[in-house]
């Protein structure tokens, strides 16, 4: 028990110094407290100034923040702005668009006013400079000497500079033009600038496409005089055909490298392009047209082969050079009306020319082939290659309107339903045949001696017959009509029927006439067979019977052996013995087969 309560004792002892030292405890936080709110006091002023001046502090960084923006903003436009009013550097053309594009952005985006006009007169220039590159390449690929080679060949664009422009032209449409950013300060300018430079083009592409042309318009020009008319036609509707393909690839390449791509400023950039072509095409044909005008007998192919080329153009020119350029003006057709002028009044000339032909003096002993005859003859001959062009002009001016001169009125057309183009031609060549024909027969009658008047003609009508029926060149025979073929066969066979007649009927007369039969008439008609044999033979001498025809002369020497020889050989044989002379060969001066050599000499090609 004392154990316990000493125990107890020692417990409250202890209880109570804990008391105490809580109470001391207690005393001093409650003094802590006291002194805390006494320096809370004391620091709220100081903690509210601290706030004040922390949120200053904030600003004044915000603002520093702010101002090195702003300095880093400038000098970036400052960088830019250099950068444009340098222009685009060689390789660094999307470095210079993207720039462009960040000016356009801050404009659309922008709020100052004064700002957004600097802006715009930087894109302004910097868009400038990008048309002066557009221009430089495009002056690039139009300067220069063209390949002259003996064949036309024609590279727009090449290929390098193609992919040098094409992204250019890609952005320069992207450029703000008034319908589509009409709030654009640079708007206006912009697009002025655009047009400039699409006129620009126009006027280069066109000069050179003019250039590249001009050599081979000119050649065609020369050649014309000495070449054939027709191959000299062909050769001006290839060169036509090289116009328009020179303008279709140029209207291609505007569409695709124009800046401004709206179909009203194409149409307008187009004309001024296709302009120095028309107008090379305009001296050209004019050259063409006052060569023909100054010779139309010399130059007829000429415009007819051109009348023929020009009109297989015609809707590919009205396409090419007037649908797509939105013009009116064809120059096609006023120079195939030039053309076809003078295809009309060849006509009539051509027939006039052969006609006039019959008051040319010539030597009565002349039995050759006449000019005229020659060129009528190539004349006709040409006429299958021209034939569409021939028969379409003919149409136009009317069935036997070309016989100006013979009552017709040229200009007055004979229509009717039933004539076509193919009878237009045929009633046309048979009465070029005809004026032939009878030019050859009065010049065979001016002479005083029929004989050599027969040979010239016999000569002249086998030409045309030889050339344009029986051994044609060309395919005039399909030109020609039954009754003109006949006739040239029925005048062949009268010409040498005339021939024979006029040679040697004078020596078959002599052995025929059996009125007198005494020894001195049949001696007195040996000498003057064989007197106007020699006559014969000389006037064979001097005049050759178709010269150029072998086979002609050929046949021509048969039927006159046959014409001859019999008779003389039955002559002989009635009258050939010793009653009529004591010496026969005194008067049979030659035997019927030398009379045969003879004859047959009068027809060797020495």
């Amino acid at each position: 028990m004392d154990d316990e309560t000493a125990e107890i004792e020692l417990l409250e002892q202890n209880l109570n110094k804990t008391r105490q030292i809580s109470q001391r405890m207690t005393s001093i936080l409650s003094s802590f407290d006291n002194r805390l709110v006494k320096l809370e006091k004391s620091i709220l002023p100081l903690y509210t100034s601290t706030q004040e001046l922390t949120r200053r502090a904030k600003n004044i960084d915000s603002a520093l923040l702010k101002i090195d923006e702003i300095a880093s903003y400038q000098e970036g436009v400052a960088a830019e702005e250099a950068l444009i009013l340098r222009g685009p550097q060689p390789g660094q053309l999307n470095t210079y668009t993207e720039v462009l594009q960040r000016l356009n952005a801050s404009i659309a985006f922008g709020s100052s006013d004064g700002a957004s006009r600097d802006t715009a007169r930087l894109v302004e220039t910097g868009s400038k400079k990008l048309m002066q590159l557009y221009t430089k390449l495009v002056a690039e690929g139009s300067s220069g000497s063209p390949i002259n080679g003996p064949e036309f060949t024609f590279t727009p664009f090449s290929p390098q500079l193609l992919s040098a422009i094409r992204p250019l032209v890609s952005f320069l449409r992207t450029l703000p033009l008034p319908a589509t950013h009409p709030s654009h300060p640079a708007a206006p300018a912009i697009q002025a600038a655009l047009k400039e430079a699409q006129k620009g083009y126009g006027d280069m592409r066109g000069a050179w496409a003019r250039k590249c042309l001009e050599t081979y318009g000119k050649r065609i020009v020369e050649r014309a005089e000495t070449i054939d008319g027709v191959a000299a036609g062909r050769e001006f509707g290839k060169w036509v055909e090289n116009v328009l393909k020179v303008a279709e690839e140029e209207f291609n390449l505007l569409t695709e490298l124009a800046p401004l791509p709206s179909q009203a400023l194409l149409s307008d950039t187009y004309t001024t392009l296709i302009t120095p072509l028309t107008t090379l095409f305009n001296s050209t044909i004019s050259s063409l047209s006052a060569l023909i005008k100054r010779s139309l007998h010399k130059y007829t192919f000429l415009a007819l082969s051109m009348y023929s080329s020009m009109s297989a153009w015609q809707a590919r020119w009205d396409d090419i050079m007037c649908r797509r350029a939105g013009r009116k003006e064809s120059e096609l057709k006023d120079g195939l009306h030039s053309i076809r002028a003078s295809c009309l009044r060849s006509f009539p000339e051509f027939l006039a020319d052969i006609r006039a032909a019959a008051a040319t003096k010539t030597s009565e002993l002349n039995t050759n082939v006449m000019d005229f005859v020659t060129s009528t003859v190539q004349y006709m001959e040409k006429i299958p290659e021209v034939r569409d062009a021939v028969a379409g002009a003919l149409m136009t001016l009317g069935d036997g309107n070309w016989k100006m001169g013979e009552g017709t009125q040229v200009g007055k057309a004979n229509k009717s339903a039933d004539i076509d183009e193919r009878t237009v031609l045929e009633h046309y060549l048979y009465d070029v045949i005809t004026a032939t024909i009878s030019t050859l027969v009065s010049l065979s009658k001016t002479g005083k001696r029929p004989a050599y008047g027969s040979i010239f003609l016999l000569n002249n009508v086998s030409y045309l017959r030889s050339h344009l029926v029986a051994k044609p060149r060309t395919d005039i025979p399909s030109l020609l009509s039954r009754p003109a073929q006949e006739m040239l066969q029925s005048n062949f066979r009268t010409a040498k029927a005339g021939y024979f007649d006029s040679n040697f009927s004078p020596l078959l007369q002599t052995l025929v006439d059996e009125r007198d039969r005494s020894k001195s008439a049949t001696k007195e008609k040996f000498t003057r067979f064989y007197d106007l044999l020699e006559e014969v033979t000389e006037r064979h001498r001097i005049a050759k019977v178709l010269q150029d025809d072998q086979e002609g002369r050929e046949t021509v020497s048969d039927e006159a052996v046959k014409l001859v020889v019999p008779s003389l050989q039955r002559f002989i044989q009635r009258n050939g013995g010793k009653d009529f002379s004591k010496n026969p060969q005194k008067y049979i001066k030659m035997s019927p087969d030398e009379v045969e050599s003879l004859i047959k000499g009068f027809y060797s090609s020495k």
